[in-house]
């Protein structure tokens, strides 16, 4: 799904908290904030660990060996010294991990290590991985097979970004009592106007064509924010949200 987040927002007021990688990034030669950057790097480790497994895959490495590497890599990163050796000035978190990725996949190469599988500590479940890696059936064949593993990580990053929002999204509903608004109007979010068929929503839901639209708009000005906030937390600087969002837009697009 393409989030299809344009300029059309940003004249919104927007409040931009300390966010998880900005918490880090302040953290990184400092003390006294070290446990909450510590969790707030876990945080993200554990939403964007996808896109690391499909990259560590794509460069050869099998199903198990690439499990591996990526439970070593995160378990890497998580280790105190990390941000100290990381050129934290590239400013976004995908940026960096990427870069960490690929140095870690050289190093990693270049040595011979032996351990049983299951003898480390396991950063992800694999098995809740394999219940969730049919998302990843949006990508199409020949863009599955043809991109390069970069292009490919940041499809994945993309896709997750849009997961998260539509997860929080779904959940608000349901907090709300909406599920049945949420399933029947969310797969329409990105869509352009005349896409959208309002006779057959109403006719589904029971209500009027114009109670339809008004759901619809309020639901996509939801699913927008909610969008753009996932995206800040990985960003240092908050007018670089809008550029990100524009980027993994054509990772998304890259991939049709």
């Amino acid at each position: 799904m393409n989030p299809q987040v344009s300029e059309e927002g940003a004249g919104q007021p927007r409040q931009f908290a300390t966010t998880r990688w900005s918490l880090i990034l302040s953290a990184a030669n400092s003390q006294s904030e070290e446990q909450k950057a510590r969790d707030a790097l876990e945080e993200l480790c554990r939403i964007y660990w996808r896109p690391v497994f499909v990259f560590v895959c794509r460069r050869g490495y099998s199903t198990e060996d690439a499990q591996d590497r990526t439970q070593d890599f995160f378990l890497k990163i998580l280790e105190p010294t990390w941000l100290q050796h990381a050129d934290v000035n590239r400013g976004r978190f995908r940026t960096l991990l990427l870069t960490s990725l690929q140095n870690f996949l050289i190093k990693a190469a270049e040595k011979t290590r032996t351990r049983k599988r299951g003898g480390g500590v396991q950063f992800v479940s694999w098995d809740d991985w394999m219940a969730e890696a049919p998302s990843q059936l949006s990508i199409s064949a020949h863009a599955l097979d043809s991109l390069p593993a970069e292009r490919l990580f940041d499809f994945r990053w993309a896709t997750t970004v849009v997961e998260q929002a539509l997860r929080r999204l779904r959940e608000e509903c349901e907090g709300k009592d909406r599920l049945r608004l949420f399933y029947a109007l969310s797969p329409h979010l990105t869509e352009e106007r005349d896409e959208v068929s309002y006779a057959k929503l109403s006719a589904a839901l029971g209500v009027a064509e114009t109670a339809v639209k008004k759901q619809l708009h309020i639901m996509r000005q939801r699913y927008r924010s909610l969008l753009r906030d996932e995206v800040a937390h990985t960003v240092e600087n908050p007018a670089d949200v809008q550029d990100e969002i524009r980027y993994l837009c054509a990772a998304l697009a890259a991939a049709d």
